[in-house]
């Protein structure tokens, strides 16, 4: 008769693989954690630049946010959340205000500055809990080119 043996090794890899899995996992997770937060760095700076491209033509401050919303695919950003400035370009910090010049001629060489900025939180609650709430921000600045504000000019260049 042949005796029954139970072979240890094969629950030593089971306990070994149990103890390992939720860290393999971690790691896999944390990847795709990184992977929306590189998304998320890339879709804030292009509705930025959106944004800015809208701006430089158009300084309607409605269509400009709306533009820049729209190119924030996939992140929920509202309009309204969107930062739109005027400065002026010789100023280091560019502190110093163009807004006063909107609708005349006087706009032309400010710099158009456009925010986009979203709060990114990892999908996975304990990488959540780690690093918590990370502000990611999207800024441009390019030089006014065209004078266009509604409802001074009505037929600004909005969408182009």
């Amino acid at each position: 008769m042949k005796r029954m043996t139970f072979d240890r090794d094969r629950g030593q890899a089971l306990v070994e693989f149990a103890l390992v899995l939720p860290l393999l996992i971690l790691i896999l997770v944390g990847i795709l954690d990184g992977g929306r937060l590189i998304y998320a760095y890339h879709t804030a700076n292009n509705a930025a630049r959106e944004g800015g491209r809208q701006a430089i033509v158009d300084q309607t401050l409605a269509h400009v946010q709306e533009r820049a919303a729209q190119h924030a695919v996939a992140l929920g950003i509202d309009p309204a959340d969107i930062g739109v400035d005027y400065r002026q370009p010789d100023d280091p910090e560019n502190a110093g205000s163009c807004n006063g010049a909107l609708g005349t001629n006087a706009i032309y060489g400010c710099l158009a500055v456009v925010q986009v900025d979203y709060s990114y939180e990892a999908a996975t609650p304990i990488l959540g809990a780690l690093i918590g709430p990370i502000t990611v921000t999207g800024e441009v600045r390019f030089p006014v080119e065209f004078n266009c504000q509604e409802p001074t000019h009505p037929a600004c260049p909005v969408g182009q």
